[in-house]
């Protein structure tokens, strides 16, 4: 039972933070790092990072559940106009998530080998923190010039996935660089996150994939108890995000995000300290 709680809590910290600015990562690490895992007989060094991974997929489910009509290039109830305007948008997610791809492959091991450390997550949560709020200082008289997410050109889709790439760096949050690199680029925050919620649908099923393909072909195996484990993980993920994603979305139509940039510096901040006294490793 004390497994299946673990993964409840770790569900709940990734639903609560793979949309928020706030990197899902970091809050993972040190939820994990809390209560002991990796250890014991379900914990393991390799189901750990795959089970990290795919629980994000729970996330982006909600996703897919939340903005199913919007996105479906198929239904019915929308005209052809409406259709041809969902296929357009599908292709611009694309033309988004291609550097992420490119860079993803080339460097992800390597971050995850190089920089997937304390120090990095705690340099990033606070360097971001402070450009969310230096950033939405700058931002605060100057209106935004999309403010209809249909609006996006290919080549600003483009530019918002080169921003995106800078999340391989644990720590940064996806969400929170791509939503920046909108903003930054013209976007209103509402077009820049829904933006960034398009996104991660091929990238989240793209890394999980090649997480959990990498795990079974290098002669990975699960026990019983860490697929019940996964499976509670993932559909927990999938309901908290779903509720996050609502009241996230609400919040920023009359708000901005420096709250989150403040949110960011001051667990950025516990994060180094308990990595100097060693209970985050």
């Amino acid at each position: 039972m004390l497994d299946i709680l673990k993964s409840i809590i770790i569900g709940i910290v990734e639903g609560i933070t793979e949309f928020l600015p706030v990197s899902s990562t970091g809050h993972i690490i040190l939820a994990e790092a809390l209560m002991g895992i990796p250890g014991g007989d379900v914990w393991t060094n390799s189901f750990k990072p795959v089970f990290d991974y795919a629980i994000q997929l729970g996330a982006i489910f909600a996703v897919i559940q939340l903005y199913f009509n919007r996105l479906n290039p198929f239904s019915s109830q929308k005209t052809s106009r409406e259709r041809f305007q969902t296929w357009r948008l599908w292709i611009k997610v694309v033309v988004g998530v291609i550097p992420a791809v490119i860079f993803g492959l080339l460097f992800n091991d390597f971050m995850d080998a190089h920089l997937l450390n304390f120090w990095v997550v705690s340099a990033m949560l606070i360097v971001y923190g402070i450009a969310f709020i230096l950033i939405e200082n700058r931002q605060k008289n100057i209106a935004p010039k999309i403010t209809d997410v249909n609006k996006i050109t290919f080549k600003l889709a483009l530019f918002i996935g080169l921003f995106q790439v800078l999340s391989l760096v644990p720590g940064t949050s996806r969400s929170g660089a791509t939503i920046l690199g909108a903003v930054i680029l013209g976007a209103s925050r509402f077009v820049a996150a829904e933006f960034s919620f398009f996104l991660s649908i091929p990238i989240m099923f793209g890394v999980t994939f090649l997480k959990v393909g990498s795990f079974l072909i290098g002669g990975g195996r699960f026990t019983g108890m860490q697929s019940l484990v996964f499976l509670v993980g993932f559909i927990v993920s999938w309901l908290v995000a779903f509720f996050a994603i609502k009241v996230m979305m609400r919040y920023i139509q009359n708000n901005d995000f420096k709250i989150f940039g403040w949110y960011r510096i001051v667990v950025g901040i516990v994060f180094l300290l308990l990595g100097v006294i060693g209970v985050v490793k």
